[in-house]
């Protein structure tokens, strides 16, 4: 797009009396949802946009500052600016697949098994499973990737009664969700969602630094009217993101 045809579609479209940079953060806005940009373009530099829009550097310093800071576009330090690629997303008021969510959106889907093994039950699964303290549980991590990026870190205890063969199973194949869906059919769920911090070894794991809000789920899945499983999910917040609708009627 050359400086022309910027400061035109400014003019057009940005009318108003909003503050400029605001004005400015609309424009990059608009040209990415509209697709004239899309993720990892590299956007006009600063001084083609000063040029272009009749702006100061500090006003466009400020809009694409504030752009980065939503998450709409990334900026290289020495390089430029370009369009960020969009957070993976999952429907809130659904239980699915992981696999299936990585493949709808086209990308390649991997997993990471960290262990898979029996254990014996502390007070707290015991109790959220149904189970007596120190009867056996099965106990998987799991690291989702996509495009070979981690997305998220699955940590599941399953009651051992409504999963048979789950030690044997090879979940970079598919995933631990797949495989109760077919011996333990889904027949409801539940989601708690909180903001965290993760772990040291968390962090190592996902790729993140200390200072990297994550986005935590705790998951529940029943079959009929059993509990058969509990899961920590836990996402890297620069790179996930739940949605959910609803209406009135």
């Amino acid at each position: 797009m050359d400086p022309a045809e910027l400061g035109r579609l400014y003019e057009q479209r940005t009318a108003g009396s909003a503050p400029a940079y605001h004005r400015v953060k609309n424009l990059v806005a608009q040209q990415i949802a509209g697709g004239h940009w899309r993720e990892d373009d590299a956007l006009p530099s600063e001084s083609q946009f000063v040029e272009a829009l009749g702006l100061s550097r500090m006003t466009i310093n400020r809009a694409l500052r504030e752009l980065a800071t939503e998450g709409v576009i990334r900026r290289v330090m020495g390089v430029g600016s370009f369009v960020a690629p969009r957070k993976a997303s999952s429907a809130l008021l659904e239980v699915h697949n992981i696999a299936d969510e990585v493949h709808h959106r086209g990308h390649r889907y991997e997993a990471h098994v960290l262990s898979v093994r029996e254990e014996q039950a502390d007070e707290k699964t015991a109790a959220h499973l149904g189970l007596g303290e120190g009867e056996p549980v099965f106990h998987s991590r799991v690291v989702h990737y996509e495009d070979g990026t981690a997305l998220q870190l699955e940590d599941r205890y399953v009651n051992p009664a409504f999963a048979p063969g789950y030690l044997e199973q090879d979940f970079t194949r598919q995933t631990p969700f797949t495989f109760l869906s077919k011996v333990a059919p889904l027949g409801r769920g539940e989601h708690i969602v909180e903001a965290v911090l993760a772990s040291s070894e968390e962090c190592a794991i996902l790729g993140v630094a200390p200072s990297e809000p994550c986005l935590l789920i705790h998951r529940r899945t029943w079959s009929r009217d059993a509990l058969v499983s509990i899961a920590r999910l836990l996402h890297p917040g620069s790179r996930y993101r739940l949605e959910g609708a609803f209406d009135t009627h």
